[in-house]
């Protein structure tokens, strides 16, 4: 089990050693894996380069950070956001427990950042690449500073190495940073006629924010005349309204202020920029009011209408109601569901697949209350798919290590309401009410909608089915609303031993009587595991080839029917198991569409559910886990096994479970006894 970072420093401080991470160590392997480096990289520790390392000099600031020779600006661009806030600030880089003080210094130190809906913890060493003694990577201008190089290597350690850190959205590193929910919106033409106001609504509620030109391969990173840098992450670190002073009386002008995580190089030149006449129609209050500056220092103003029209991209993380910032105006109502899309049970793919689609997770949300300032009495939802865990997936996948992911969104009526969840014939008849813009493989797609009151089901897939991934699911609302997961509840809907007809009953005795009294059941009349082996070999012979019943699969037969606890069966009882098996195997052949002797997880839990026992998703993972072969198929044995068992764990459950609950008490003896039965 991993060690702390508490535990770490004590043993550290206490053995007078400076930590090397067996996890991520100093080795060029950690930085490039695709390619071997130009040259090999020197690994140094802050008190190998400088006399006097500090982690964070004099509070941090968006001023403080520099992009090195990695491709991750979009990184740069969400650490420029974190530090306008402190309190966010210090959640992901704790202040009080680490730093190069004599006494506390340990060679390690420690980050948080949010990922998949938690928060964690990462350790390091501070051994950084460097060559001539200079970071190569995110560094501080002040060379004694090393709180961005360190958080940097932090991340890279979580995603499984630096070059994995190369292209990706402001919006992932904001997230990962407040464990907030990103909203994108196109520009130009495009923006929304109340994106300003948007915009200031953000900043007061201290929402990050993050813009970008799009660009071609060959364009990343192309500067133009004007200042900008194509392909690039900025931040947007203020929006204002001003009063500009004209020769026709004063107007008011709209202004963002960005900043280039290069830092002193590259700014805006045009109207608004720090070199601009434009500065002149202000009055010196105004310009002290907004803490006017025109340093060498990447950041810049610009009016609002040669932001929408010259950058094409803006992104803004809103923060959850736990984010821990005073003062600040939260007001999203915010859910999370966590789930997964597994190959042969939940991998369902878009709606294109119309025999696997319902088999995709669903969840439920209910919407009561319209919005305070909608005109259409209309609910705002904010709908986010999240793929967890795939940039780290980069070492074995490559670059483009995410699937193809979006939702759909289906209002339910009333009868709809009463199913625990949508099966195919639903969706073959009913159209979405919305989904999201495009199926994209990006980690997160994110969209706004305007819903009326109402019962909705969310369905996320991937295009394509059968890929496997953990997902997101996270649900921002203006007002209070209610959301669960819709699945089924495991049980078992009807008497799943059927009856045996007086026809079936004489058949029987025509074919197995004289079996028995002849004494070849055995000299107790009885028929035990083995002996059912060799009946059911020679019953189904014709059926099922040459396939053999495992002695397993007939031990859990004989428990659905041993009534008296001694492992065999008596006439009666060994009819009904005759009984119950072919009608199993008539269900099996009925669901084996492709003759293969075999069924899919897909027809298994069909098949289950024809024969009247209902799984939830949960179940039919673990189903699968335990009992599929390589291809992800069943043979018909295996699929006796799991009806018996999970029959006969259903009525354990049952005959413990008081009546109208949903849980059961067993003693250690009752447990082990039933478990041993199946």
């Amino acid at each position: 089990m991993p060690q702390s970072y508490d535990q770490i420093k004590q043993s550290c401080l206490r053995s007078g050693r400076l930590y090397e991470d067996p996890e991520f160590d100093a080795i060029d392997d950690n930085v490039f894996t695709s390619r071997r480096p130009p040259r090999p990289f020197v690994w140094r520790r802050p008190t190998e380069m400088v006399q006097n390392p500090i982690l964070v000099d004099a509070g941090a600031s968006r001023m403080d950070v520099a992009q090195g020779r990695l491709g991750d600006c979009w990184f740069l661009a969400g650490i420029a956001s974190l530090t306008q806030h402190e309190q966010l600030f210090k959640r992901v880089c704790p202040t009080d427990d680490q730093s190069f003080d004599k006494r506390d210094y340990c060679g390690a130190f420690h980050f948080r950042f949010w990922q998949g809906g938690e928060w964690v913890d990462v350790t390091i060493d501070d051994r950084l690449p460097t060559i001539n003694n200079q970071l190569i990577f995110v560094h501080s201008k002040s060379r004694n500073e090393f709180w961005s190089a360190l958080m940097e290597k932090a991340y890279a350690k979580l995603c499984g190495s630096y070059e994995a850190l190369k292209g990706g959205q402001t919006s992932e590193a904001m997230e990962d940073f407040t464990g907030g929910m990103t909203e994108s919106f196109d520009l130009g033409s495009k923006a929304p006629q109340n994106l300003f106001t948007i915009m200031s609504k953000a900043i007061e509620r201290q929402s990050l924010m993050g813009c970008s030109i799009n660009a071609k391969a060959n364009q990343i990173e192309a500067k133009l005349d004007n200042g900008l840098v194509m392909g690039h992450a900025y931040t947007v670190t203020g929006v204002r309204k001003v009063n500009a002073r004209t020769r026709s009386g004063k107007m008011e002008i709209e202004l963002v202020r960005v900043r280039n995580p290069w830092g002193n190089e590259r700014e805006w030149t045009g109207a608004w920029g720090d070199k601009s006449s434009e500065w002149a129609l202000l009055s010196d209050q105004e310009k002290r009011e907004m803490e006017l500056t025109f340093d060498d220092d990447g950041e810049f103003w610009m009016s609002y209408r040669d932001f929408i029209s010259n950058f094409q991209r803006l992104e803004i993380c809103m923060l959850s109601p736990d984010a821990s910032i005073e003062d600040s105006k939260v007001t999203w109502e915010a859910d999370m569901h966590k789930d997964r899309w597994r190959v042969g049970s939940t991998a369902g793919g878009c709606r294109n697949n119309q025999n696997t689609f319902h088999k995709n997770p669903q969840f439920r949300v209910t919407l009561e209350d319209v919005d305070e300032d909608d005109d259409d009495d209309a609910c705002t939802l904010i709908v986010s798919l999240m793929q967890v865990g795939r940039r780290k997936l980069r070492r074995k996948l490559g670059a483009n290590s995410n699937l193809t992911i979006g939702f759909a969104i289906y209002k339910l009526e009333d009868e709809d309401t009463k199913v625990p969840r949508l099966g195919k014939d639903y969706f073959l008849y009913h159209a979405s009410t919305a989904r999201s813009n495009t199926f994209i493989n990006a980690r997160e797609i994110t969209n706004r909608f305007k819903l009326k009151p109402g019962i909705y089901c969310i369905v996320p897939s991937t295009f394509d089915a059968n890929e496997e991934g953990d997902f997101l699911v996270r649900l921002f609302s203006e007002k209070e609303k209610k959301s669960d997961v819709q699945d089924e509840k495991t049980r078992i809907t009807r008497n799943v031993k059927p009856r045996i007809t007086a026809n079936e009953d004489a058949g029987l005795d025509s074919k197995y009587k004289s079996f028995f009294d002849r004494g070849q059941a055995g000299q107790d009349g009885q028929v035990d595991a083995y002996e059912l082996k060799q009946v059911l070999g020679a019953a189904f012979a014709k059926d099922i080839g040459d396939q053999d019943f495992n002695i397993e699969t007939c031990r859990s037969l004989i428990s659905m029917y041993d009534d008296n606890g001694t492992g065999k069966l008596e006439y009666d009882e060994f009819k009904q198991t005759l009984v119950t098996t072919k009608q199993c195997h008539a269900e099996f052949k009925k669901y084996d569409k492709d003759r293969s002797g075999t069924l899919d997880m897909y027809e298994l839990q069909d098949v289950l559910d024809a024969l009247g026992i209902k799984m939830s998703t949960r179940c039919l993972t673990a189903i699968t886990c335990r009992y599929s072969n390589k291809k992800g198929t069943v043979d018909f044995d295996d699929f006796l096994q799991i009806y018996t068992r999970v029959v006969g764990l259903i009525e354990t459950f049952n005959k413990n479970c008081r009546r109208g609950s949903s849980q059961a008490s067993f003693d250690l003896d009752e447990f082990i006894e039933g478990a041993v039965g199946l």
